[in-house]
């Protein structure tokens, strides 16, 4: 029996790499999706389907506690967030701590394979069962790595 539903949406704003007239930009940016984000959650929970439903959001990176080019930042790899809510995630919790200027996380650090794995997890997936064997290498989605954390399930 093939259930019916919606499997996926994905829904995207661009115009986040602000290098340069940071203040404006991101209160736009922010303006933008603050509301829409809100207004989907509750939704979502006043139909009962929050609990049922993950709901994902972040960008491909951080952004530096310093500034460049006057008013702007540039790209930060080493202490970011994301955050995900309803499909099984704990509500109300903030996992992991960057240092005292945003800079670089110290505390509760996520690898992308690990963030991968609780995804998958979530979404009812074993990753170490998604390996397959390719030029004598095992291969998979969090490339061998990775580890459910179950600190943020709730």
């Amino acid at each position: 029996m093939v259930e019916s539903g919606v499997r996926f949406v994905e829904v995207g704003k661009g115009g986040w790499d602000q290098h340069r007239n940071l203040n404006a930009a991101l209160q736009t940016n922010c303006g933008a999706i603050d509301r829409p984000i809100a207004g989907l959650l509750t939704d979502l929970k006043q139909r009962g389907l929050l609990e049922d439903t993950l709901v994902i959001w972040g960008g491909e990176f951080g952004r530096t506690p310093y500034a460049q080019n006057g008013d702007g930042r540039d790209h930060n790899n080493k202490g970011y967030t994301m955050w995900m809510a309803g499909g099984g995630v704990r509500g109300g919790l903030s996992y992991g701590e960057t240092d005292e200027y945003g800079a670089e996380a110290v505390d509760g650090k996520v690898h992308t394979h690990d963030w991968h794995a609780t995804i998958l997890h979530l979404l009812g997936l074993n990753h170490e069962e998604l390996t397959y064997q390719h030029a004598g290498r095992d291969f998979r989605l969090t490339d061998v790595h990775g580890r459910v954390v179950s600190e943020v399930l709730a």
